[in-house]
This record gives C-alpha cells, structure tokens and sequence, in this order.
C-alpha cells in the first residue's frame, strides 16, 4: 500500500511540474492530488509555493508553503532558492540573509544558485560592489552552462548599475 501511495504521489507531482507554469489549472489539480496522498511532500509543498510567489504574487501564502516544506525536512534542497527569492521579493531581507547563509551549509546544495540569490539580495540593497565579490563566488562554483548565462547577465546589470551610480554622483557635484 506505501509503495502504491508513493507511486501515485510521485506521479501527481511529476504531472504537476511538468504542467508549471503554462497550464496553472492542471498544475493545481495534480499538486492537490498529491498534497492528498502527501501533505508533507516537500516537492509538492515547494511548487504550490512557487505557484503563490510567482504567478499570484501571494508572498505571504508561498512563504507558508515554503516554510511547511522545510518543516518536514529541513534539508529539502529543491526548497531554498524559491524561498529566499519569495524572501527577497516581499522585503524580508534578515530572513533571506539567514536563509541563504543556512543553505551554503547543506550538503547537496547547488552552491552557485545560492550564490546568485545572495547577489540579487545585495543588489536589491544596492550594494553594488559587494554583489560583484559574491558573484565570483559564483562563478567559481557553477558547473552548469546555462546558468554561465545568467550570471553573466546579472554582471552586466549590477554593472550598469555601478556605472549609473558613478556617473549620477558626478552630476550632482
């Protein structure tokens, strides 16, 4: 019977992530299907999440959803980049910078991805200069292609930011 139940959870979750995000209505029936089966599946827990943080904007009901995850297993390592960034978006800024400093910790961890989200809360604080140290730190932990391409598109922004800071200060003297 456990087996069966697994199976038939897996099979809802794996529906689920591969409806997000273009069909939502199929994506909520399969993630409710197995939340039924599971209702302490953290893959699910995770995506019902992010379907709160990124297609409601519901930050409070995907933190709720985050949070649940990780109280069932902390080391729920799909859970965190979602969580820190539904913490960055909605301005808790302590709590992201507690987060991302517990998930370099975990083993298993995609210590890149941890990394970018650490950049995105420092450029969020307009912390330029520090973003671009964090980012080598990046950098030197992606081992993923396409990620390259991101990193290299968040450089070019905070960049361009720096730059219009530099130029702004020297307009105003």
């Amino acid at each position: 019977m456990f087996k069966k139940t697994m199976n038939s959870v897996n099979k809802y979750v794996l529906q689920a992530l591969d409806n997000y995000p273009y069909y939502l209505e199929d994506t909520l029936e399969s993630l409710s299907y197995a939340l039924s089966y599971d209702e302490s599946n953290t893959m699910a827990l995770c995506l019902m999440g992010r379907v709160y943080a990124e297609q409601l904007f519901d930050y409070e009901q995907a933190k709720k959803y985050f949070q649940e995850a990780l109280s069932h297993n902390v080391h729920a390592l799909e859970v965190y980049p979602y969580f820190i960034q539904t913490l960055i978006d909605m301005g808790d800024y302590e709590a992201a910078k507690k987060t991302i400093k517990y998930a370099l910790t975990l083993p298993g961890m995609s210590l890149a991805v941890i990394w970018i989200k650490k950049v995105l809360l420092l450029e969020k604080l307009k912390k330029y200069k520090k973003a671009l140290k964090i980012l080598k730190m990046a950098k030197l932990d992606n081992l993923n292609s396409d990620l390259s391409t991101i990193i290299k598109s968040i450089e070019d922004r905070i960049k361009g930011k720096l730059e219009m800071n530099k130029t702004g200060k020297k307009r105003s003297k």
